[in-house]
C-alpha cells in the first residue's frame, strides 16, 4: 500500500472540497494517485459537491440547540438566502446542532467525522449538497456546559441570520433568554470590564488622555474627562455596563443582579460576518445562464 503524506491529503481536499478522512481514504484506495483519487470520489456521489468547493457560501442560518446541561450554537452556510428558508437545510442545521451538542467534538474537521445513522456528519453535508444544489459548510460552532444552578438563554433574530447563546449563573431562563435578546440586538464584546484585555484598555485611556489634553483642559479636569469617558468606551463593548435594551433605565449587569442572577458568558454569531463575498455571486451566475 503506498504512503499517504499530509500533502497529498490536503492537495485532493482543496481538489474536492471533501472532509480530510473522506480524501485520505481516496487516496489508500487509489494508492496516491491524485487523478484516480478524484474519479473515485466522483464514483462516490461526492462531484456534485466539489464542482462547488470554489463557490464562497456566505449566507445559511446560525442556530442554538440546548440538550439539558449543555447547549451548542452553530453556523452552517450556503451560497443563497434561498437556501435558509429552505425545510430541507434547517432540518440539517438543527440535526448538526442536535449532533453536536451530544457529541461535543474538539472543532470542526472533528464534528464533520463525527458517525451519524447515515455516516457522518459530511456525508449529510455533502449529500445535502448534491440535492439542493447549492455548496454547504458548516462554519463553526461552540458547545457551552453548565451546571444545574445556571440557566441557558437562546435567541434567534432575523429568521436566523443572528443566534445568541447566553449562560447565566442564578435568575431563571426568562431572564436568559431576555440578555440573549440584547446580546443579539446590541453585540457586545465582553461580558464585563475584567475580561476587556489591559492593552486595549491601556491603549482607549491614551488615546482619551491626548483628547482631553488637546482641548485645553487642566489636568485634574483631564482626569475626570478621561473617567466618564472610559466609562462610556465600557457601556459600547462591555454586556454588563450596556444599557438593557427592554429596560434602558437599567444596565445589564443590574438587570441580571435584580433577578437573583449573573452573567458568565455568551456567544454571538452572525450569519458571513468575515466572509468576502464574491462580486460574480450565484444568483448573478444563475441568471447569466437564463440570458
Amino acid at each position: 500500500m503506498a504512503s499517504i503524506s499530509a500533502k497529498q491529503v490536503k492537495e485532493l481536499r482543496d481538489k474536492t472540497g471533501v472532509g480530510m478522512m473522506d480524501a485520505k481514504k481516496a487516496l489508500v484506495a487509489c494508492d496516491g494517485d491524485m487523478d484516480k483519487a478524484t474519479d473515485f470520489l466522483r464514483e462516490k456521489g461526492m462531484a456534485k459537491a466539489a464542482k462547488k468547493s470554489d463557490r464562497v457560501a456566505a449566507e445559511g442560518l446560525a442556530d442554538v440547540v440546548i440538550d439539558g446541561n449543555t447547549a451548542a450554537i452553530l453556523e452552517v452556510n450556503a451560497e443563497t438566502d434561498f437556501v435558509a428558508a429552505n425545510d430541507q437545510f434547517k432540518t440539517l442545521v438543527k440535526h448538526i446542532g442536535a449532533v453536536i451538542a451530544a457529541e461535543k467534538p474538539a472543532d470542526v474537521e472533528a464534528a464533520l467525522q463525527v458517525k451519524t445513522d447515515k455516516g457522518t456528519i459530511n456525508d449529510e453535508i455533502v449529500e445535502a449538497t448534491a440535492v439542493i444544489g447549492e455548496k454547504i459548510s458548516l462554519r463553526r460552532f461552540t458547545v457551552v456546559e453548565k451546571n444545574d444552578d445556571e440557566h441557558f438563554g437562546a435567541y434567534i433574530h432575523m429568521g436566523g441570520k443572528i443566534a445568541s447563546l447566553v449562560k447565566v449563573n442564578g435568575a431563571d431562563d426568562e431572564t436568559a433568554k431576555d440578555i440573549a435578546m440584547h446580546v443579539a440586538a446590541i453585540n457586545p464584546k465582553y461580558v464585563n470590564r475584567d475580561e476587556v484585555p489591559a492593552d486595549v484598555v491601556a491603549h482607549e485611556k491614551e488615546v482619551l488622555t491626548e483628547e482631553a489634553k488637546n482641548e485645553g483642559k487642566p489636568e485634574k479636569i483631564v482626569e475626570k474627562m478621561v473617567m466618564g469617558r472610559m466609562n462610556k468606551f465600557f457601556g459600547e463593548i462591555c454586556l454588563d455596563d450596556q444599557e438593557f435594551v427592554k429596560d434602558s433605565d437599567q444596565k445589564v449587569g443590574k438587570y441580571v443582579a435584580s433577578k437573583g442572577g449573573k452573567v458568565e458568558s455568551f456567544v454571538r454569531y452572525e450569519v458571513g460576518e468575515g466572509i468576502e463575498k464574491q462580486a460574480d455571486n450565484f444568483v448573478d451566475e444563475v441568471m447569466g445562464q437564463i440570458k
